[in-house]
């Protein structure tokens, strides 16, 4: 009873074991590639539970992940001036063809990277050195991020891969080109500076010029109103001192005789020497001729 207990527990064990060994799950993170003898015999891109024949068959897995690769040291380029530039920059990438990727590089993803960096450092070079230090700075990056992919793309496809980006980080000149550069930046902004500054200048004269004559138009037009005020004022006193004069002349006289007087004597130390019986002293004369006291 004993052996036989041994016996199937034995069964079960080996069945156990071949079945552990017979079935394997695919992660939906990768890929699993089934081999037979060191043939690929089946690419199995789903995720789920798989069976293969023991001892016969094993299995790798890729992952489908988009992967980054980054430089660890900004890698430098020559551009078309003739100047070094130093580029930081990463590739996002995945495997899209498991048996291609397998056939090309073993599936070692250190060749690939290797492969990828070759490809993409290639191309870098060749854009860069048919652009200036302004264009690969500022003026024309993103157009060579998106070339570099398409391009970098197409060669990895050949190898199962696809890239999905390319970027740029950092572009930074070396110190001694920095210099050069630098100094050539600071000239040309003295210059737009003292350009700015001339137009300024030029345009405080227009303005100054503009405001001098309207000034001077004004105070021409407020001295014309003002000539034109009085004239119009003496014009018309006249014409009242007329007027009263033709109503009773001899108020009028009498009249004119007292302005005189005030404008004659109109401080204490004025002195006045007249004849007495001149015409002047008229009205301070009584009726008779006599002067009044």
């Amino acid at each position: 009873m004993r052996d036989k207990m041994s016996l199937i527990g034995g069964t079960l064990l080996l069945i156990a074991v071949i079945a552990s060994m017979s079935l394997f799950t695919v992660d939906q993170r990768q890929y699993a590639i089934v081999f037979q003898l060191g043939e690929v015999k089946e690419v199995i891109s789903e995720p789920g539970l798989n069976a293969k024949l023991p001892f016969i068959q094993n299995v790798r897995y890729f992952d489908k992940r988009i992967l980054t690769m980054d430089t660890p040291e900004p890698e430098r380029f020559i551009t078309s001036e003739k100047k070094n530039v130093l580029v930081d920059h990463f590739v996002k990438w995945r495997i899209i063809d498991p048996r291609l990727y397998y056939e090309s590089v073993a599936g070692d993803e250190a060749r690939a990277r290797t492969r990828l960096t070759q490809t993409v450092n290639a191309g870098l070079r060749e854009e860069f050195g048919r652009r200036t230090v302004h264009d690969v700075v500022s003026g024309e990056r993103d157009r060579i991020m998106e070339q570099m992919r398409e391009r970098a793309d197409r060669d990895a496809r050949t190898i199962g891969v696809q890239i999905v980006d390319v970027r740029l980080k950092r572009v930074d000149l070396p110190n001694e080109v920095s210099e050069s550069v630098y100094r050539r930046m600071e000239a040309e902004r003295k210059r737009v500076a003292n350009e700015l500054r001339s137009l300024g200048a030029a345009e405080a004269e227009r303005i100054r010029a503009d405001a001098d004559r309207q000034r001077e138009v004004i105070i021409a037009e407020a001295y014309r109103s003002a000539q034109e005020a009085m004239g119009e004022g003496d014009a018309k006193a006249t014409s009242i001192y007329a007027d009263a004069f033709g109503k009773d002349r001899e108020f009028y006289a009498f009249y004119r005789s007292l302005e005189a007087y005030r404008s004659s004597f109109a401080g204490k130390d004025d002195v006045l020497v007249v004849d007495p019986s001149s015409d002047f002293f008229r009205f301070m004369k009584d009726a008779g001729g006599a002067p009044r006291n």
